[in-house]
């Protein structure tokens, strides 16, 4: 097969010598694969994609040793998302442990403290990114919660649906993505 036979077909070698090598997905191929899973999702599971929740349940059996049975049953969040082995803490470890793989068998993976691409903006301090990395987790974290789903649960699944909820969702998403990311990246150049 010729690199513009693959090319067509939407996945796109780009090393050797490893067990698999590693393919670059055209967003229409990537996209199609992802409605396909939407489906199967709803089908099989009954249960649209989405993490969050699975995060929130995981979070709220891990604060147990930390803040006690009673304190986490009392949760008002906890209560209304109690942890429970579903559909969506499966899809959350799968989505690991695929990535995971996939990593270790394209010869992709690597530990990588400090991103080039943050060293040159930002400087090459691992605890400070670190502590952007950890606060803005805990803010698109919560900021998910807060709006009833994340970018998979309003993004795909809401979008699917056609869901005014979740394109508000996506369009707030994306502006405010690139505005944070004109001021974290803004060019140094006078």
């Amino acid at each position: 097969m010729s690199m513009a036979d693959m090319t067509s077909t939407g996945v796109v070698p780009t090393g050797a010598g490893r067990v698999a090598s590693r393919m670059d997905w055209t967003p229409y191929l990537a996209g199609a694969g992802i409605g396909v899973l939407s489906w199967v999702a709803f089908g099989v599971a009954k249960d649209p994609i989405g993490v969050t929740t699975a995060f929130g349940r995981l979070a709220g059996e891990a604060a147990i040793p930390l803040l006690g049975a009673q304190a986490v049953a009392s949760n008002t969040y906890w209560k209304l998302a109690p942890f429970a082995f579903d559909y969506g803490v499966l899809f959350l470890v799968g989505l690991m442990v695929g990535a995971f793989l996939s990593a270790l068998l394209t010869g992709t993976f690597k530990i990588e403290l400090v991103p080039e691409v943050w060293k040159q903006e930002v400087g090459g301090s691992v605890w400070k990114r670190f502590a952007y990395a950890f606060f803005g987790g805990v803010i698109a974290m919560y900021g998910a919660r807060l709006a009833g789903g994340c970018t998979s649960g309003h993004g795909i699944s809401g979008g699917l649906q056609l869901a005014v909820s979740s394109w508000l969702f996506l369009a707030v998403m994306f502006a405010t993505g690139l505005i944070a990311s004109a001021v974290l990246f803004r060019s140094r150049k006078v």
